[in-house]
């Protein structure tokens, strides 16, 4: 990476690195590092970006729910520990979980549950449940859900 002479360059090349696509702190901490910015530094960039609205850690966490619900089919225990994980904070988390409607979350998991039970070619039964159970445990829906809904489908079969 090109090494920034000036903070005034930092911010424009920030500016437009937040613009690009919601970004949380940490990733813009990381960014700024890496273009060798001291902490004082940091400190000053981060806090122009919140005082002109380019990084918003509420509307990442909300943005980062809804986008990896819908496109990635990801449930709520993966949402969260991937926002954990980029340490975002509790408050932020929940609101974030309450951009996913339950109507939304239901419709998503069945489907899923649905594709993926009839996809898996398997004769074993054993097997083929916990292949099943695996991958929408893995996708980050809640184990209770997940065994009731692998149940139901197995009765169906049958």
């Amino acid at each position: 990476m090109n090494e920034v002479n000036s903070v005034k360059e930092a911010i424009h090349k920030i500016e437009h690195f937040c613009a690009y696509q919601e970004r949380c702190h940490d990733e813009v901490m990381q960014k700024l590092r890496a273009m060798k910015m001291d902490a004082n530094e940091i400190d000053e960039i981060v806090a122009h970006l919140i005082k002109e609205n380019y990084l918003n850690e509420s509307r990442f966490a909300c943005s980062f729910a809804r986008g990896k619900h819908r496109i990635k089919f990801w449930g709520k225990v993966r949402i969260i520990n991937e926002l954990k994980f980029r340490n975002i904070s509790t408050f932020n988390i929940n609101l974030a979980l309450k951009e996913i409607t339950p109507e939304e979350y239901d419709t998503n998991f069945n489907a899923l549950a649905e594709r993926n039970w009839h996809s898996i070619k398997e004769s074993n039964g054993l097997k083929k449940r916990k292949k099943c159970c695996d991958f929408l445990l893995r996708k980050g829906y809640e184990s209770n859900l997940v065994y009731e809904k692998v149940k139901e489908l197995e009765a169906r079969k049958n």
